[in-house]
């Protein structure tokens, strides 16, 4: 929640309108996020099968349903990219994610299930997703933060500059520590299947990065836009899915779903590997310049 309100203390009402005036973009932008990611992140452990475990599985479709990470403005500002589109699509995905992130992990999941369960890979219960529960977190995390974020900025401007720079570098320490911690829960699971998961992310990773890319390409967008849609879906908001998986009402610590520790490493890896390929794209871009 504090990390949240950091961030939408840069957030101005008027970046909600700025959807107005560059349609395009927003749209293929938000498409990419919400729809594309999910869909061919459930192609892409289809293909996998049994190579990767199903708990693997389910963590790459859980950090595709996330929103875009909160550090993706940053690297958008360094490859040279639109910085007010990077920010209206976060602010926007962010709102949008109180209602997408359950309801994509839970059709996107459940579909997987399946799949797996056909074709002998597993044999999973069905994925009960309480909606309830994963609507009230994500809205108390990220939801009310992200409006008195946006309200202190417009009310309270000084206020707003001099705690902006602090909560910024505040929130990247806070998501090291979690990280730490919960790779430190689950170093057993880590150790052994690094190797593993370093393949895996880097995959999706890259996956997700050619979605942004590909799709703005595809549709002949400005270079600068291209650049901000392959930042915005390459960096997911993994810090969120890693707050739900420790949800015991979301996954009980006991029962079919408590030996989740694959979900664990794959969220928790991701969110370290997508800021070191999102500021290696941003060096390569700046280096390279408009070429």
């Amino acid at each position: 929640a504090l990390v949240m309100f950091g961030v939408a203390l840069g957030i101005k009402p008027k970046t909600f309108l700025d959807i107005l005036h560059n349609p395009k973009s927003m749209i293929i932008g938000i498409l990419c996020q919400i729809l594309l990611l999910p869909v061919l992140t459930l192609c892409l452990v289809m293909l996998m099968g049994d190579l990767i475990t199903p708990m693997f599985a389910l963590g790459m479709i859980l950090v595709a349903s996330c929103p875009g990470g909160n550090i993706s403005n940053f690297i958008t500002s360094l490859s040279r990219g639109n910085t007010e589109l990077s920010v209206s699509l976060t602010a926007f995905n962010t709102a949008l994610c109180i209602f997408t992130t359950p309801l994509n992990f839970a059709f996107w999941g459940k579909l997987y299930i399946n799949f797996a369960n056909n074709h002998s890979i597993t044999n999973l219960p069905e994925l009960q997703i309480p909606l309830g529960d994963i609507f009230q977190s994500i809205f108390i995390i990220m939801g009310i933060p992200l409006i008195l974020g946006i309200l202190c900025g417009h009310y309270f401007p000084k206020v707003t500059k001099i705690l902006q720079k602090p909560l910024q570098n505040l929130s990247i320490i806070i998501f090291i520590i979690m990280v730490i911690f919960i790779l430190k829960g689950n170093f057993p699971v880590f150790e052994k299947v690094i190797k593993y998961i370093f393949i895996v992310v880097l995959l999706h990773n890259l996956l997700a990065l050619g979605i942004g890319y590909g799709t703005s390409t595809l549709f002949k967008l400005p270079y600068k836009d291209r650049r901000t849609l392959t930042v915005e879906t390459g960096i997911q908001n993994s810090g969120l899915g890693l707050i739900l998986l420790l949800n015991p009402n979301i996954f009980p610590e006991t029962g079919a779903w408590a030996d989740n520790g694959g979900m664990l490493v794959i969220t928790a890896w991701w969110g370290v590997w997508h800021i070191v390929s999102g500021l290696t794209l941003a060096f390569l871009w700046r280096w390279k310049g408009r070429k």
